[in-house]
Order: C-alpha cells, then sequence, then structure tokens
C-alpha cells in the first residue's frame, strides 16, 4: 500500500510542471513595438495590420491573451525622444520588444 501511494504521489508531482504552464497560457502577454515610423501613414498602417492579422491566425487576440503597446518615434533621428520612449516601452514590462523603421 505504502508502494502505490508513493508511485501515486510522483505522478502527481509530475504533473505540476504541465499544470504550470498551463495555468501560464492563461497570463495576458504583452507586445511592445518600437516603430521609427509615422502612426498615420497608410504603408505603415498595412504593415501593422498584417501583424495583427497574422498574430490573430496564430490564436493571438489583442485584449484577449495579448496587448500590443506601440511607440512611435517617427522618422527623424531624435536621440532623446528615442530614451524616452524605449524607457517608457520597457517600463511596461513587455513579455518581446519588437522594433523596425526605415534605412534614411
Amino acid at each position: 500500500m505504502k508502494r502505490r501511494t508513493f508511485i501515486a504521489g510522483l505522478g502527481s508531482v509530475a504533473a505540476w510542471p504541465v499544470a504550470a504552464r498551463a495555468q501560464q497560457g492563461d497570463r495576458m502577454r504583452r507586445i511592445g513595438l518600437f516603430l521609427a515610423f509615422v502612426e498615420n501613414d497608410p504603408e505603415t498602417s498595412a504593415r501593422v495590420a498584417a501583424l495583427i492579422e497574422r498574430l490573430r491566425q496564430l490564436g493571438w487576440v489583442d485584449g484577449r491573451n495579448m496587448r500590443l503597446d506601440f511607440r512611435w518615434i517617427g522618422p527623424v533621428f531624435d536621440i532623446d525622444r528615442y530614451r524616452a520612449h524605449a524607457a517608457d516601452l520597457i517600463g511596461l514590462a513587455p513579455d518581446v520588444v519588437l522594433a523596425g523603421g526605415a534605412l534614411g
């Protein structure tokens, strides 16, 4: 009887990591986007829409299981502006940060 209790206990301990991963999946994920584009540019809007659609196809929906945090820094190089927006974005503690821009 003690052996069965011990083996049953081992089985439940082995299942803890699986349960922990399942619970972690319910957490809202944050994606930070640090973009050197103008927010209302039509080409930029199309790219962002394509990203959002692809994330949706993969099961990631903004406001449901993940959140997109945008920081639009524009195409003009201003190191103080970049630093301020970067610090603001990192302060939100995103799970991942995507950065993009055009080569000038």
